[in-house]
């Protein structure tokens, strides 16, 4: 089945202490996109200007995503720069140029609309609203967020979490938005809010998720060479729903492996600058680190 997938396309400008990067394919849609592909066709919705590079249409193509949703308009595309400290955990934006994102209407074509898997990746709630004001009877829902729209956004938020199936946020997020700062009792109190399907993402301590079904603890993959870690967790949750797409069954059949999934193919998001070491990627490299982490983690 097939991923509809809609959020930010942008171009980073990535410094940290050891290299500098500019104008790299980013986004969260882009991450996502690009994660997902491995697994099922994608379906992206976007909006980029007329300086967007054509050899990342050419990426995005090579991955087999449909671009038919795609905007290009007059105007310059998104643009974010930031910088990591030695310890990547902490980062500052230098710049952020919103161009043609600040106008962004995500208007889906008529064939997208019966898309069965949505992942509304992190764009502000109101557009997230917006499209599934579009959708005919998706069978899974989830959605992506960020502290901002906690900050100037919560109204939006929570109409949105009441008609998804699945939620995914960091644990500073859930402790911002449910004043819990134990993150088991903030998935609690999301559940409440809406989502049957909470995940809270731990960065390099992995990812918890409550389900129907109880608790999953997930692991993250050990990276012992940290490149950038920007787009990891779009990576993350880009590649959970591809595989649920590709998987045969119920969703709580399989959404702990592909939480697994997930959290291999952010690992090696984490190994390169922006895109360049996912867009590399074979299936097989990420069926061998899926295994693995297998064995690392029986006991």
């Amino acid at each position: 089945m097939s991923v509809l997938i809609v959020g930010s396309t942008a171009l980073d400008s990535i410094k940290t202490p050891k290299a500098e990067n500019p104008r790299l394919l980013g986004g969260s849609a882009s991450h996502a996109a690009v994660a997902a592909s491995f697994f099922s066709p994608v379906r992206l919705v976007g909006v980029v200007g007329e300086d967007f590079p054509r050899r990342y249409l050419t990426l995005y193509r090579r991955h087999g995503i449909n671009l038919e949703g795609l905007q290009v308009v007059p105007g310059k595309t998104f643009h974010w720069s930031g910088e990591y400290e030695a310890d990547m955990n902490r980062r500052r934006t230098l710049l952020t140029e919103l161009g043609v994102f600040e106008t962004f209407n995500p208007t889906l074509p008529r064939a997208y609309c019966d898309t069965p898997f949505v992942l509304l990746a992190n764009i502000a709630p109101a557009l997230q609203l917006h499209v599934l004001d579009q959708m005919r009877r998706p069978r899974f829902v989830v959605a992506d967020t960020m502290d901002l729209w906690l900050n100037i956004a919560l109204a939006d938020l929570l109409r949105l979490l009441k008609r998804l199936d699945g939620f995914v946020l960091n644990d500073s997020e859930a402790c911002q938005l449910t004043k819990q700062t134990n993150p088991f009792a903030a998935l609690q109190r999301i559940h409440r809010l809406g989502p049957r399907y909470v995940i809270i993402k731990q960065g390099s301590h992995g990812s918890i998720l409550s389900s129907p079904k109880g608790l999953f603890l997930c692991p993250a993959y050990p990276v012992p060479r940290l490149v950038d870690p920007t787009g990891a967790g779009d990576s993350f949750v880009g590649a959970l729903m591809g595989y649920l797409a590709s998987a045969k069954g119920s969703i709580e059949t399989h959404i702990r492996r592909a939480m697994v999934y997930g959290s291999v193919v952010a690992s090696f998001c984490c190994e390169g600058f922006g895109l360049a070491r996912t867009t590399g990627l074979r299936r097989g490299q990420i069926d061998e680190r899926v295994k693995q982490l297998e064995h690392l983690t029986r006991f």
